[in-house]
């Protein structure tokens, strides 16, 4: 991209290689002589962004993140505003967008438990997983809930574990399949929790 520094364009491409590889090849197919040849760039240039593979795909599911934390950042700001299913339907439309964008990736993490291993550790290192995304909008019905706008007989955590586990469970099953086995939209899965 211009005017971003050469470094920082290369490790770029380095994750944009990667990620393309995970998904038209899988995990076997992402090495660092299919990812230099992707990019192009040397071997040892993966290396100087990147300590290791686990890094590299960490680094690759970071980049998916924004498509989730952007709406779910946002609901919070939208406590009183608009509707509770509007907001909360943007906010699950950015779980479909990662996890559709993900799902295929985690899944191949299945083939090699040495690395699952570690990329399990590394979530929790650093406090990172699925609990975060729940928590948002746990938070954000609870607060809509004390304004009277969403019903206090809705469970907050019950109700954002059922939307992130929809959403996910969509994506998997259609990554899975090539094909969605039932489709719901955001809007249907928080009309079915609220």
């Amino acid at each position: 991209m211009p005017g971003e520094p050469r470094s920082n364009n290369r490790k770029t491409q380095i994750i944009a290689a990667t990620e393309q590889l995970l998904r038209r090849k899988g995990l076997a197919g992402v090495t660092t002589r299919a990812i230099a040849a992707a990019v192009p760039c040397s071997e040892g240039a993966i290396y100087v962004h990147f300590k290791g593979r686990l890094e590299l795909l960490l680094a690759v599911l970071e980049a998916s993140l924004p498509d989730m934390l952007v709406p779910l950042r946002g609901l919070q700001e939208e406590v009183g505003k608009g509707t509770p299913r509007k907001n909360l339907t943007r906010a699950v439309e950015g779980l479909q967008k990662f996890h559709d964008r993900v799902t295929p990736m985690l899944g191949s993490l299945f083939a090699e438990p040495e690395l699952l291993d570690a990329f399990r550790k590394t979530l929790a290192q650093k406090g990172k997983g699925p609990a975060g995304g729940i928590a948002r909008i746990a938070d954000y019905i609870e607060s809509e809930q004390k304004l009277g706008r969403i019903s206090p007989a809705i469970d907050a955590t019950n109700a954002a574990t059922a939307l992130m586990s929809a959403s996910f469970f969509q994506s998997f099953t259609t990554a899975l399949l090539g094909k969605p086995v039932q489709h719901a939209s955001a809007k249907q899965m928080v009309k079915s929790v609220l």
